[in-house]
């Protein structure tokens, strides 16, 4: 059976999002490819240090038990484009 990006969507939307919410945070779908997931944390819970805790104790939970045959979910992360800025600002001096 192929799993869709609506039946990943459905189950993060029932089993994850709420608990998110109530952070500031979401996931968002990256890709499925080779029954690999990656996900990424956006709002309060990007670049969160419980981000991969979340991932570990929520998103991997619910998404493994309701696909069993994605094998992994990947948090991808990357910094934050203004944080990124502020960053070499201060290097040059800029602040």
């Amino acid at each position: 059976m192929d799993i869709t990006r609506k039946q990943i969507e459905s189950v993060l939307d029932a089993k994850v999002r709420p608990s998110l919410a109530a952070h500031g945070g979401n996931v968002i779908v990256l890709s499925l490819e080779n029954d690999v997931l990656r996900v990424r944390l956006t709002g309060k819970c990007s670049g969160c240090p419980a981000a991969h805790s979340t991932n570990e104790e929520l998103i991997s939970l619910e998404i493994s038990q309701a696909f069993p045959a994605i094998k992994d979910i990947i948090l991808v992360e990357e910094t934050n484009p203004e944080l990124l800025t502020m960053a070499h600002k201060i290097l040059n001096h800029q602040l």
